[in-house]
């Protein structure tokens, strides 16, 4: 159930695509959860953590990883999110497209990407890495058959629609 009673319903699926933009107020939402600086808190609980473009980085510095000897450029997720019971890390790039434009080709960079993530955090953290695009129904159209099989045919890689349900990420 969401805070004060309204659109409680929207919890028991996940988080909106709307709310995924800003997705530590999407989660401070829900009943017994709340942020508090960069972490998630489940029940008083710290549970995982939440970092978006460059703060990663700092994320990453923090525990002595130096980007710059791993990976020639750096790749600015829209969040990502640590998750410290599986020990997961899900970058998330969030794609909406309502005309046809670049999107479709970036969609297409998973394999790249995945490996430049594993390189930069599960190498030197041993952290697993999932790297995960949130599309709007825009993407649904049979013209995308083949990238969306094929982003799910990368080992690490996935897609979901509009939303990211809480059990997805183990919480």
């Amino acid at each position: 159930m969401k805070k004060g009673g309204v659109g409680g319903h929207l919890t028991k699926t996940g988080l909106r695509f709307e709310e995924i933009i800003d997705i530590s107020k999407a989660l401070d939402s829900l009943e017994n959860y709340k942020i508090e600086g960069d972490k998630l808190i489940k029940n008083s609980k710290p549970i995982a953590e939440l970092h978006s473009k460059h703060e990663l980085y700092r994320f990453l510095e923090g525990k002595g990883v130096e980007h710059e000897k791993l990976i020639s450029k750096k790749l600015l997720p829209d969040i990502a999110v640590l998750i410290y019971k599986t020990k997961t890390f899900f970058i998330f790039e969030i794609k909406y497209q309502e005309v046809e434009g670049s999107t479709d080709e970036k969609l297409q960079t998973c394999d790249f990407k995945i490996k430049q993530y594993k390189k930069l955090i599960q190498i030197p953290l041993g952290y697993k890495v999932k790297y995960v695009y949130i599309l709007n129904d825009w993407f649904k159209k049979p013209r995308y058959k083949d990238v969306l099989d094929y982003i799910k045919s990368i080992s690490g890689c996935d897609y979901l629609f509009n939303k990211v349900p809480i059990e997805y990420l183990g919480l």
